[in-house]
């Protein structure tokens, strides 16, 4: 049975990942979309910077947040006098970094389902009368669904997870900051903290296996090019 403060890491790690993926999802969709249907001199500098959080260490990520995050930064310091907002040590700050990490990860698998989204349902759109944003809307974005959907659990599992760039932006404080990773962290290093990491570990097992397993169901039946109206 998990004590009060376990229960703390979990549901801590579990709303830090659910708002990592409802602040980066809007852009992971729009940024997936772009890559999959644009081919510009500099998507490949997009791209590269899209993916640099996957290769980097986390630590490095995580430092290179809290330069821009702090709040003795200008964007930082920006944040906090103007909306109150301070990111960096504090749970919030725990999201920002899951999500950038988790972002990679988001982004490649809603661009998959973009891809195999045959190009000739958007042009009936366009041809009749359909904007670009109407077509995204009532065309693209429907039969990308499961993509969309498996990019985000995907990214809620990684951000769940997470552990090298939250303990440099959002540090490890109990009850604020303490997710799930960050918790088997300092049970590990504690003197008799043995069954505190069993369980921890058992739950962590519990709820990767259960993030993957939706992934894997949604992933099962994505649209494909060969695929026609009746068919």
């Amino acid at each position: 049975m998990l004590t009060l403060a376990e229960w703390e890491a979990v549901g801590l790690s579990l709303r830090v990942a659910a708002v990592a993926v409802l602040i980066t999802a809007p852009v992971g969709v729009a940024l997936a979309y772009l890559l999959a249907r644009n081919r510009l001199p500099l998507s490949f500098v997009v791209e590269n910077l899209v993916q640099l959080p996957l290769v980097l260490p986390p630590v490095v990520t995580g430092w290179v947040l809290l330069i821009l995050l702090s709040p003795e930064s200008v964007f930082g310091g920006w944040l906090e006098a103007t909306f109150g907002l301070r990111i960096a040590f504090g749970w919030f700050g725990a999201a920002v970094a899951a999500g950038i990490v988790a972002f990679p990860l988001m982004v490649q698998t809603m661009r998959v389902g973009f891809e195999q989204v045959d190009p000739s349902w958007e042009e009936a759109g366009y041809v009749y009368g359909g904007t670009r944003a109407a077509v995204f809307r009532y065309v693209t974005a429907p039969l990308a669904g499961r993509a969309i959907a498996a990019g985000i659990v995907l990214a809620f599992a990684r951000a769940l997870g997470e552990f090298g760039a939250t303990i440099v932006l959002a540090g490890n404080i109990p009850s604020e900051t303490r997710t799930l990773p960050l918790a088997i962290f300092t049970e590990i290093h504690r003197m008799g903290g043995e069954l505190a990491v069993l369980r921890l570990v058992l739950v962590a097992i519990l709820l990767s296996a259960a993030s993957l397993t939706v992934h894997a169901l949604l992933r099962r039946r994505l649209p494909s090019r060969t695929d026609r109206p009746g068919t």
